[in-house]
């Protein structure tokens, strides 16, 4: 089995309403950054808690930014990388969280 799978796919995010539309890589809301518990390895949609993911932080790693979520129901916590077209404003607001 493949880690990574490639899904074209738009969507509505769970938290603002904002309509998304993916490029394959795109796994939360460029708006407000929320991102939803789908996966298992990227791509798979074979998580089976489904909730919504918080944006609780960010890593600088090789200049990017990286977003660490959490998910509201399960609690596990996961980190991806940050688009061009993400809120850059939210993302800065959260290299201040503890």
């Amino acid at each position: 089995m493949k880690l990574f799978q490639r899904r074209k796919e738009n969507f509505t995010c769970g938290h603002c309403g904002f309509q998304v539309t993916g490029t394959g890589y795109t796994n939360h809301c460029p708006k407000c950054l929320f991102s939803k518990h789908v996966d298992v390895n990227p791509g798979d949609r074979s998580e089976i808690c489904q909730g919504l993911m918080k944006p609780i932080g960010v890593e600088q790693k090789s200049g990017e930014y990286i977003i660490i979520h959490k998910c509201r129901n399960c609690k596990a916590i996961k980190k991806n990388k940050s688009a061009p077209e993400d809120n850059f404003d939210l993302i800065l607001e959260l290299t201040q969280a503890p």
